[in-house]
This record gives structure tokens, sequence and C-alpha cells, in this order.
């Protein structure tokens, strides 16, 4: 049904009655004219038969293998948000979150939980509720996302020393890489070793069990303590893949970061767990970095659902089964990799394949795929929106690009 302008207000003025026209009309074509056919053009992703939208449309993540991040929101959590409460975060006012946070404390056995913005936010609210006043240092793999990727905010934050670890095994750190590196001294000369962050899971590798729990003992021995911090932000994954419970690993943190949307697809948000003391201290810390927020059931009730359906659902199986397939195909065609599949991401060693980078992104380019070629060269990061039609495609890249390889050295 068209529209004119004298349903519009006498105070607008014509050009602005006729712009907001325009756009009325635009609305009221687009309610009015979906098809049958468009209506349910999407309809694996949306079965409730709703105008094709962002909430119910997986497409432009279904081919995106540059990071689990991506991974869309659903119409679900989107219906959790019409129906959430909307009271103050930093006040504890809103029942959503308050409840949200209780349900996490329980999943991984902590006291108490609390909602920050984002999983880089989660760590430094974390690590600056322990860090009171230096010196300290944090020991970390030094491929960690606190060493690597959280623009130095340990030490403009909490003016702390990340000391970064090699594992001597090359997957994973042990208690002796721990050993090795630990300063326990307190002369005026040493910077002591005030806190351990493991990762788990790291690049897509798992650390097994048995080793968070030895670090974890051996350093609550000593005097004083060493906090232990977990940044899990994939620890979901590791759960996924059966080398822990999420129940099993919060006795041996002190506190535990862990994403919501990497992977599980919730619009935003992380969580940090650990005791009550710990957490009523990690409010200022939050605060400080303007992470207190009003109407936070917006984040919470999605998260809830993401949790649910995605982690619960088994689906994060999904991407695992595909980039083990992925990596099967690249292994049998001669390609090479830098870690093991253990989880959901792959990670091609274009080098040691013989693959010229710039030719391996560009057929990837050409068959549709989004594949990231910055920061990290040769990763690719399965969700379970990835569709068979792009792993499909992402085979074939394989078989060109070391193809290309064979043709070129005679083989």
């Amino acid at each position: 049904m068209a529209l004119d302008t004298k349903s519009l207000p006498s105070s607008l003025s014509l050009d602005s009655k006729q712009t907001h026209l325009s756009n009325l009309n635009i609305i009221a074509e687009m309610s009015e004219e979906h098809s049958e056919d468009e209506r349910f053009a999407n309809k694996a992703d949306n079965e409730e038969g709703f105008p094709k939208m962002a909430w119910t449309d997986s497409s432009e993540s279904s081919n995106d293998f540059r990071s689990d991040i991506f991974t869309r929101p659903t119409l679900p959590m989107l219906e959790a948000i019409v129906h959430t409460t909307l009271g103050d975060c930093t006040a504890d006012e809103d029942k959503t979150t308050v409840s949200f946070q209780e349900y996490i404390a329980n999943l991984v056995g902590h006291e108490s939980a609390l909602l920050v913005m984002s999983g880089t936010m989660g760590n430094q609210v974390a690590l600056r509720t322990i860090l009171h006043s230096p010196p300290h240092a944090i020991l970390a793999d030094h491929r960690g996302h606190i060493v690597t990727l959280e623009g130095g905010g340990a030490a403009s934050i909490c003016g702390a020393i990340v000391k970064g670890i090699v594992p001597s095994n090359g997957h994973h750190l042990t208690l002796n890489d721990i050993k090795e590196q630990t300063i326990l001294r307190e002369t005026v000369f040493d910077c002591p070793t005030r806190v351990i962050s493991l990762e788990n899971t790291l690049n897509g590798t798992i650390m097994p069990l048995a080793d968070m729990r030895a670090i974890s003992t051996w350093a609550r021995a000593q005097n004083p303590p060493i906090h232990m911090h977990l940044d899990g932000a994939r620890l979901w994954e590791a759960a996924t893949a059966g080398a822990c419970k999420l129940s099993e690993v919060g006795q041996y943190f002190d506190s535990i970061q862990m994403c919501l949307t990497k992977g599980l697809g919730a619009p935003l948000g992380s969580v940090i767990t650990g005791t009550s003391t710990f957490i009523k201290r990690a409010k200022w810390s939050r605060h400080l970095l303007g992470g207190g927020i009003r109407s936070s059931g917006i984040i919470t009730a999605p998260a809830r659902v993401a949790i649910e359906s995605v982690f619960f659902g088994g689906k994060l199986r999904w991407a695992h089964d595909k980039a083990k397939r992925a990596t099967e195909v690249w292994l049998s065609l001669g390609g090479k990799v830098r870690f093991p599949t253990e989880t959901n991401m792959v990670w091609l060693d274009l080098p040691a394949s013989g693959v010229d980078r710039d030719d391996f992104y560009a057929a990837g380019r050409d068959l549709n795929l989004k594949i990231s070629n910055s920061l990290f060269v040769g990763r690719l990061v399965f969700h379970y929106q990835i569709s068979d039609a792009a792993l499909g495609r992402l085979c074939e890249v394989f078989r060109i690009v070391l193809g290309s390889r064979a043709a070129t050295n005679g083989e």
C-alpha cells in the first residue's frame, strides 16, 4: 500500500517528507512483496519462514575461514534479546545477567562470575584484579593471546612484565617449562612471578588436563602462592574434543576467562570466573576499563542460548569434523601442517609445502573463500556455520596450489 505526503506531520519540510515517504514505501514494499520463494530461500536456518534477515542468514559466515569470531548470531538469540530483562549490570540489578553469571560459575565449579565485553577485557580485568603493585611478572606461552594480541595491556594497565615461554615439547607448556622460568626470589634485582597464565585451546591445540593439574599444584604450593589464570576463550573447544569437562577445569585455576562469541556465535561478550572475593574486586577493574553497562540482558540472554544450543547442542563438533577432513585432504596431496589438527583450527605450513603464499590466497579469493592472510598466515578456522560447499571449494584450492607446485617441480 503506497503512502502519500498528506499522512506525514505538517512540521516536516517538503524535502524531509519526500525522503521519509520514500523510506516508508520501501519498508512497505519489502513487507508486502516477498514471494514464497524469497520467504523460504533460507529455510535451513529459518524454519519459521521469516523474511531473509541477518539473524536468520548464515551465508556470509558459511565461507569465512578467517576466525570463529565470524560465527553469526541466530534468530533464537534475537528472540532471547526481545524477551530479556533490562536491568543495570553494574548495580547487579539485571536478573538475566545475575542468573547467567551463576550459570557460568556452576559450569566450571567456581563461586562467582562476571560479565565483560570481550576476551581481551576479561583477561586484563583478571590480571588487574590480582596484580596490585609492581614489580610483578606473568608467565605465559609465547604464542598466547595476552602476549601477542592484547596491545601490551598487562604492561600498560598492570605495570607487569609478561615473559613468553617457548614450550620445550613444541606443543604446550609443561611443569618443567614453568619451573625453569619462574622467579621466586624477592631481592631488589628480581621481578617475582605472581601469575601463571595458561591458554586452552591455543592455536587450536589442547593442553592436557594432567599438565594443567601439575602446574597448578606446584604454583599453589609456593610462598606466596602463584595465581593461576586460564585464558579459556576456546575452552569450549577442548571440552567438545573430550579432553576435559568444564567442571574439572575450575579446580586448577583461580580465574578463568571464557569467550561467548568465538564458535558459539553470541553477539558479544566474555565472562570471567573465580572466588566471590576475586569477582567482587574484579568489578572495580571492569569499571575502570569501562565494562559496566546498562541493560546487560541484551548480552547475557543470547549468550545463554548460544551455550545451550551450540555447545551443549553438539554443533562445535561439526567444525572439528570439517577441520579434520580438510587436513586429511591437504596431507593426502603432499601438504605439510605446522600444528596437529585437534579441534577447529588447521595450520597449513605453506613454505614447507612449497606453496607460494600469494598464490594460495589468490586461489581462495577466486573460489569465493575468506581466508586470513595477515596475522595468521596459513591458519584456517572452522565454525559450525561453514558449509559443505565451502569445504569442497577449500579442498579444490588445495588441489590447485599443490598441483601447481608438482607441475613446477616436474613431478
